[in-house]
């Protein structure tokens, strides 16, 4: 095992209420921030499979916040689901297994924080949307997350990562690390600074709004790449939401928005060949449809009306998080080759463009989605010189 020695993870394993004897364990190579393996126990004679992980110490500075909020969002998810008679609930929910002592997590003689859950069998997950019906899939399980957390009883969830979709703040990171310059990188970027700077007006759009109480706070996934939904492999119906560490206080906005950005493009987030790189219309419609099949009746007509651009909001701050992670040096999300950062961001960008050039019908696509509260015409938001339709932080 590439990371940690498969004897060393038979050690951790034992530290978990699990019963059997395992068998073997393997490195999982999903997200970009924690440590996962899959390992195999055979329970009476049955091979059962369960994720073991390390949480990101860097990342997530404090572990033991993280694990309450899953705990609460967890249990919250799995009362809703038996109480509407769904089958299938472990399928559907994560179930976290607790260490011997009772705590949903076991330290190591290292300081590093492990948490197991039970392995969901017969799904698959897909780095790219296939077809519009996965859209569509990955929006309504996105959308029905969001409602089943909508009457989750306080205390305020822990912000895992405070700030994480301030989009000024991420732009205040940016110019720091162009003026500091700490890996000597800026000159590899400069047509993608350039880029950045001049959407700097767009940053606060959402903010704003928020804090004159014309979007609510939310409890929201705050992760929602399509890859962390969970396909059934007979069936293809979205089966569960994964990778619940950013699940926290936020904007459903953002969700909708890191949506757009990784299902409607069909490559991967670091596409080399830009060419390829493009917002595709009717996987757009199919999320949006999707998604307000299941969110509609909550959602606010400011948060409706403001769903394609938070597309393109997201996928700029995206795209600008890897370019302050490249110029800082890689601090953050693991690289698989030299300059893979800046390749994710130049992807990203190219995204924000296609974007750019298709929102106008995107928001006559969400404009005369009929299965929500509202059908109104959006007013317009002057975003620098020019007005963009649907964009005011002051409508109600």
């Amino acid at each position: 095992m590439p990371v940690y020695e498969e004897q060393q993870l038979q050690e951790i394993s034992r530290q978990f209420q699990i019963y059997g004897e395992i068998l073997h364990a393997e490195t999982c190579k999903i997200g970009h921030i924690n440590e996962t393996y899959s390992a195999t126990y055979d329970q009476g004679g049955t091979r059962v499979r369960y994720v073991h992980q390390k949480i990101n110490r860097h990342v997530f500075k404090d572990p033991p916040a993280v694990m309450e909020n899953l705990e609460r969002v967890c249990r919250h998810l799995r009362q809703k689901l038996e109480a509407r008679g769904v089958s299938q609930i472990t399928r559907r929910c994560l179930t976290i297994v607790p260490a011997r002592d009772g705590r949903p997590y076991y330290v190591d003689r290292n300081g590093d924080y492990w948490r197991t859950f039970l392995f969901i069998e017969g799904v698959q997950t897909f780095e790219a949307v296939q077809s519009p019906g996965q859209a569509f899939e990955a929006g309504r399980a996105f959308g029905e997350f969001q409602q089943l957390l909508v009457d989750l009883p306080g205390p305020r969830l822990h912000e895992t990562i405070p700030d994480f979709h301030n989009t000024r703040k991420r732009f205040a990171a940016f110019l720091e690390a162009v003026e500091k310059d700490p890996a000597n990188r800026a000159r590899e970027a400069r047509a993608e600074i350039e880029f950045a700077l001049r959407r700097e007006s767009i940053t606060g759009v959402i903010l704003d709004a928020m804090a004159r109480g014309r979007i609510p706070e939310r409890i929201t996934h705050n992760d929602t790449k399509f890859n962390n939904v969970l396909m059934d492999v007979a069936t293809g119906e979205a089966m569960c939401v994964v990778d619940l560490d950013t699940v926290m206080p936020g904007c459903a906005l953002y969700d909708f928005g890191d949506m757009v950005r990784t299902t409607t493009s069909p490559t991967l987030e670091d596409e080399r060949d830009l060419s390829k790189v493009r917002m595709q219309l009717p996987v757009f419609e199919k999320l949006v449809a999707g998604y307000l099949s299941a969110a509609g009746a909550f959602l606010t007509p400011t948060e409706r009306r403001l769903l394609p651009f938070a597309g393109k909001l997201i996928t700029f701050e995206t795209g600008l998080r890897f370019l302050t992670d490249f110029l800082t040096g890689d601090m953050y999300f693991r690289i698989h080759r030299p300059g893979h950062n800046l390749d994710r961001c130049r992807t990203q960008f190219k995204l924000v463009e296609s974007i750019e050039q298709q929102e106008e019908a995107m928001q006559r696509i969400v404009d005369r989605w009929d299965g929500g509260p509202t059908r109104r015409r959006p007013r317009q938001l002057r975003v620098g010189r020019r007005s963009v339709a649907g964009h005011s932080t002051a409508e109600s």
